[in-house]
C-alpha cells in the first residue's frame, strides 16, 4: 500500500497552510488500491501547487501528487493534436513542441503547471476574449472514478460529466490523461504594442478598439492612481510574430536566461504602500510614449515572473491572496471603478493589477470567465483585516453581477459562491452520481459547501 507522508503545505499564495497527507503515486493501480483500502476521509489531485488558495488543500486528508504521470503519449502532426497524462507541464510542452512549430493555445502567466491542473481550473490567458479557456481546446480526457472505473469524457460521451470535470477543480475524479490541439505558430516570438491609457475610461476605449487586432491583451494597472488619473495602465497587445519579423537564426528558439531566486521569505514590510506607490510610477513612466511593433520572446510576454524562482516569497512569511474577479460587459466600468477606488482608500496596495479583457463563456458548470472584464489582484497578507475587506470586495462583485475565480479563492462563503456560479446545483448532482460518498474533496469544497463536510 502506498505510504503518505504528514506535510504542510500550501497553494502558490502561502496562504493557507494546512497539515495534510501527501502521497506519490507512480501508477494509477497505486491510486485505485488507495481507493479501495478507504484509509482516507477523502482526496484532492495536486500538480505542481500553483494555484493560489485552498483549491489543491485536503486539511487532515489526502493529497494525490501526480507530477510522476507526466509521458507524452500520442501527438499528430498534422492537426496538431497532443494525447499526454495530466501531469505534464506546458514548460514541458514549450520545450518539446516549440521548436517543432507548435504552441500552448490558451496559457495563463505561469507555464509552471500541470496540463491536469489546466483543465481542472479552465485556466484562461491575455488570448480569452479570441480563443476562450484552455477548455475549448481539449477533444477529450480519460478520468478515473472514485469506484475505480477509467471513464472517456468529451463533448460527445459522458458530455455532462465532460463539463463538471473542466473547471470541476478535482472534485469529480482524477484526471488521468486529455488530448487538446495545439497552434501552428512561425515563431518562439511575440510582437507586442504597449500603449499607455490614462485612466480606467481611456483603458475600456483602447481594449474596445483594440480587441479584432490582436490575439493576445492585457493591461498593468496602477491600482494606487486616484481621481481623474484612476485606473492608469499599459496595454500590452500582442500576435505571434512572423518568422520574417525575428532577427534570430532559429526564429523556434530562444537564448536561456539566467534565472533569478528569491532565498527566503522577506520582512513583511519590504511590500508596503510606498515601495508599491515608487514602483508603479517607475513602470508607468518608464514609456516616454508608446512602444509599437516590439519582437519579445515568448517567456517575456507570457511568463515575466517565471524567470524568478520562488518570486512568491517577496511577500512575507504571512503570504499573500490573489483576488480575481469578472464583470459583465454592461458593469464592467462601475464595478472596476468602484473595486479600486475601495483598494486606493484602504490602504492595501496591490503589487499587481492585471486587467483583462473576456469572451465567450465557457461550458464548464464552474468555469470561471464570461464575457466582460476581469481584474487580478495580489495583496499581501499583514493582518486579519484583510478578510473582511476580501468579503467586501465579494458583495461589491456580486452586486454587479460578477464572480471570482476558484483557482485564486481562499476566503469566500458558500452563500457568495452560491450566487456567484447559479449552475453548482447542477455540478452537485453530476458530481453525486459518480461519487456519491464525497472521496474527492478538498479544503475549498468544504469552506464553500460545494461538497459535505465528511463522508
Amino acid at each position: 500500500m502506498l505510504k503518505q507522508k504528514e506535510s504542510l503545505i500550501a497553494g502558490w499564495g502561502n496562504h493557507p497552510a494546512e497539515v495534510c497527507h501527501v502521497y506519490r503515486p507512480d501508477r494509477v493501480r497505486d491510486i485505485t488500491e488507495l481507493l479501495a483500502a478507504g484509509g482516507e476521509h477523502n482526496y484532492i489531485s495536486r500538480g505542481l501547487g500553483r494555484s493560489y488558495g485552498d483549491t489543491a488543500l485536503n486539511a487532515g486528508s489526502g493529497v494525490l501528487l501526480h507530477t510522476q504521470f507526466a509521458r507524452f503519449l500520442h501527438f499528430d502532426e498534422e492537426q496538431g493534436i497532443l494525447e499526454c497524462e495530466a501531469g505534464v507541464s506546458f514548460e514541458e510542452i514549450i520545450e518539446h513542441f516549440l521548436p517543432r512549430g507548435w504552441f500552448l493555445p490558451v496559457t495563463p502567466g505561469t507555464k509552471f503547471i500541470t496540463v491536469g491542473g489546466a483543465i481542472a481550473n479552465d485556466v484562461h490567458g491575455k488570448n480569452h476574449h479570441v480563443d476562450g479557456t484552455f477548455s475549448e481546446h481539449v477533444l477529450d480526457l480519460k478520468l478515473l472514478l472514485a469506484s475505480g472505473r477509467i471513464v472517456h469524457c468529451s463533448r460527445e460521451e459522458n458530455a455532462d460529466l465532460f463539463y463538471a470535470t473542466i473547471g470541476g477543480v478535482g472534485l469529480t475524479g482524477v484526471i488521468l490523461s486529455a488530448r487538446f490541439k495545439l497552434i501552428p505558430v512561425e515563431s518562439a516570438y511575440i510582437e507586442v504594442d504597449y500603449i499607455k491609457a490614462r485612466n480606467l475610461d481611456h483603458a475600456f476605449e483602447l481594449f474596445a478598439k483594440t480587441n479584432d487586432q490582436y490575439q493576445y491583451s492585457v493591461a498593468w494597472i496602477d491600482c494606487l492612481s486616484k481621481g481623474d488619473r484612476l485606473g492608469r495602465s499599459v496595454l500590452m497587445l500582442g500576435n505571434h510574430a512572423p518568422a520574417s519579423k525575428v532577427k534570430q537564426a532559429d526564429p523556434l528558439r530562444i537564448k536561456k536566461k539566467p534565472k533569478l531566486n528569491v532565498p527566503f521569505n522577506f520582512p513583511s514590510f519590504v511590500l508596503n504602500q510606498l515601495s508599491i506607490r515608487a514602483f508603479n510610477f517607475g513602470y508607468y513612466n518608464v514609456l516616454n510614449k508608446n512602444a509599437v511593433g516590439k519582437i519579445v520572446d515568448y517567456d517575456t510576454f507570457f511568463y515575466p515572473l517565471d524567470s524568478i524562482h520562488n518570486w512568491n516569497r517577496a511577500y512575507g512569511k504571512k503570504g499573500f491572496v490573489q483576488y480575481q474577479a469578472v464583470f459583465p460587459p454592461e458593469t464592467s466600468r462601475q464595478g472596476l471603478t468602484e473595486m479600486l477606488k475601495r483598494l486606493s482608500e484602504s490602504g492595501r496596495s496591490s503589487f499587481l493589477a492585471v486587467l483583462k479583457s473576456s469572451g465567450e463563456q465557457s461550458k464548464g458548470l464552474l468555469s470561471f470567465p464570461f464575457k466582460g472584464y476581469t481584474l487580478a489582484l495580489d495583496i499581501p497578507v499583514h493582518d486579519d483585516g484583510l478578510f473582511p475587506f476580501l468579503r467586501e470586495l465579494d458583495e461589491m462583485v456580486m452586486a454587479h453581477g460578477g464572480r471570482i475565480y476558484l483557482a485564486k479563492d481562499s476566503e469566500a462563503d458558500p452563500a457568495t459562491f452560491a450566487q456567484m456560479y447559479p449552475t453548482l446545483g447542477k455540478f452537485q448532482q453530476i458530481k453525486a452520481s459518480v461519487d456519491p460518498n464525497n472521496v474527492f474533496s478538498s479544503s475549498q469544497a468544504r469552506r464553500l459547501g460545494i461538497v459535505e463536510e465528511s463522508r
